[in-house]
């Protein structure tokens, strides 16, 4: 359509005045991605991602556990073998059918269980054998093997395949986890929580969502060291009880390999016992002051001893 030239300048000059309205409009800087955004009368703060130099790597006392695989090691020829001296012998709860124990300043924790109806958790007294607190669990959990890890306790269950996670002061519940295997005894290296199931294997797992990160297999000159029971980290070693035995052995955590085996035969005197006891188990270390504790299932006696080296070594 053809239109007068009135018009035609008329609507030039209109859309040139929208053209100079609407370009600085444009230009002007829209609200930052990471600004502050008003949400119904409420500020709400968007993360801003800053670029940081990443810190000089250093030594921590509990560095992560990390993933890792180790091959089996060789058998040796023969194992080195030790007996024991009685340095000393402290009261102990003849009704406690003990399943895992930890010492730490200057106490004992102890975890009991027995035929799934009464499993517990207590903390001990060393030179009276008082137990100055308990938490039992329910019916249904047999309890297992006990760690002290920081400020947490763990318990495993037997065949119930669940542990229970505690603070150290209150003995709250503060988690569960669960695990593929039985539950027999527990300890931990400064890095990884390390469990044994009755086999002859060692699993290691992450302290903090118990993922197992490594396993390994035991054994000594004459191959696989099964039944492995309560366990405790012992000057860079794990010594684990042998179920149904008397004997403790000595395992070299990098390779699997038994580098000691301790036989604790006649430590309890049958003569001084009022009622029927059960295997031995329970180990507990003194870091501080180098002293070792035992004890069994049902024993009455705790004992502190030391080991003597065998004639045969």
């Amino acid at each position: 359509m053809n239109l007068p030239k009135f018009n035609r300048i008329h609507w030039l000059i209109i859309v040139l005045t929208a053209v100079f309205l609407f370009i600085p409009a444009c230009t002007q800087n829209p609200q930052a991605p990471n600004a502050p955004t008003e949400v119904a009368g409420r500020e709400t703060a968007v993360p801003t991602l800053t670029p940081t130099t990443a810190p000089t790597p250093t030594a921590t006392p509990i560095p992560s556990c990390d993933p890792f695989t180790t091959p089996a090691a060789t058998p040796p020829g023969s194992v080195p073998t030790y007996g024991f001296d009685i340095i000393n012998t402290y009261p102990h709860d003849s009704d406690a059918f003990t399943q895992g124990l930890v010492f730490a300043d200057g106490e004992l924790y102890e975890s009991t269980g027995i035929n799934r109806t009464f499993s517990s958790l207590r903390r001990v007294d060393l030179a009276s054998g008082e137990v100055l607190q308990m938490v039992n669990i329910a019916e249904e959990y047999f309890g297992e093997g006990l760690v002290l890890w920081q400020d947490r306790l763990i318990q495993l269950t037997w065949q119930e395949r669940v542990a229970f996670v505690y603070d150290r002061d209150s003995f709250e519940l503060l988690d569960t986890w669960q695990y593929e295997t039985e539950g027999w005894g527990i300890t931990h290296n400064g890095r990884c929580l390390i469990m044994s199931d009755g086999s002859d294997t060692l699993y290691f797992r992450d302290p903090e969502t118990f993922a197992e990160v490594g396993r390994l297999t035991v054994q000594d000159q004459n191959g696989p060291v099964r039944l492995l029971n309560e366990l405790e980290f012992i000057n860079g070693e794990v010594w684990a009880n042998v179920w149904q035995s008397n004997r403790i052995v000595r395992i070299d955590p990098t390779n699997g390999q038994v580098v000691g085996s301790i036989d604790l035969t006649g430590l309890l005197d049958p003569a001084t016992l009022t009622q029927p006891v059960d295997v031995l188990n329970g180990i507990a270390y003194d870091a501080e002051n180098g002293r070792l504790f035992v004890t069994g299932k049902l024993w009455p006696t705790l004992f502190e001893i030391e080991l003597v080296p065998q004639l045969n070594n």
